[in-house]
């Protein structure tokens, strides 16, 4: 979108996002000149903040307190494993694993952020501690992909058969009713 027409649209909904304020952002810093029109645009701009013509709406921050909870018990369960055995595990996947399979707890004020965490730990901390878990055993037990398809044989083919041949015994056989 063009400078020009994020003005306009900002002058006829009476209000510039994030989005477009970041938008005008870009432009600017990445053309090497603007065009007078593109100047006359910003001029306008500027006059219509000035007057309040057009409000500047705030950058909402958003919080998921769940992924704080969750790489906590994550790390903790790691360090405890790494430290007695000679596994290594990837903190990152496992915090995805467990939060695919949690309810989100957003917060957007320190206030909310602190009720939910106390939400958390007395409702769902069990639960936590449990899809963690799940997600422990996951990493531990399947073979990680980048590894198994894109090793050093150029056959990929190949490499992509084995491997699901090697993960078809963890799926029950089904049968199909395609008519």
């Amino acid at each position: 979108m063009t400078i020009e027409r994020i003005v306009e649209q900002a002058l006829q909904d009476g209000y510039l996002t994030p989005s477009m304020e970041a938008e005008v952002g870009k432009i600017c810093n990445t053309a090497s000149e603007l065009s007078i029109e593109e100047y006359m645009a910003l001029d306008r701009l500027m006059g219509a903040l000035l007057t309040g013509e057009v409000v500047v709406l705030p950058r909402k921050q958003f919080i998921n307190v769940m992924e704080e909870l969750v790489l906590s018990e994550a790390i903790a369960k790691v360090a405890e494993i790494e430290a007695t055995s000679d596994k290594s595990l990837d903190v990152g996947d496992i915090a995805a694993y467990a939060l695919n399979r949690l309810p989100p707890l957003y917060a957007t004020t320190e206030e909310g952020a602190q009720f939910q965490r106390t939400k958390a730990k007395d409702e769902l901390q069990q639960l936590i501690s449990q899809q963690v878990g799940e997600a422990i055993e996951q990493n531990i037990t399947r073979k990680p992909i980048h590894s198994t398809v894109f090793g050093s044989s150029p056959n990929v083919g190949l490499q992509l058969s084995n491997l699901l041949k090697s993960y078809a015994d963890q799926f029950e056989a089904q049968d199909l009713n395609l008519d």
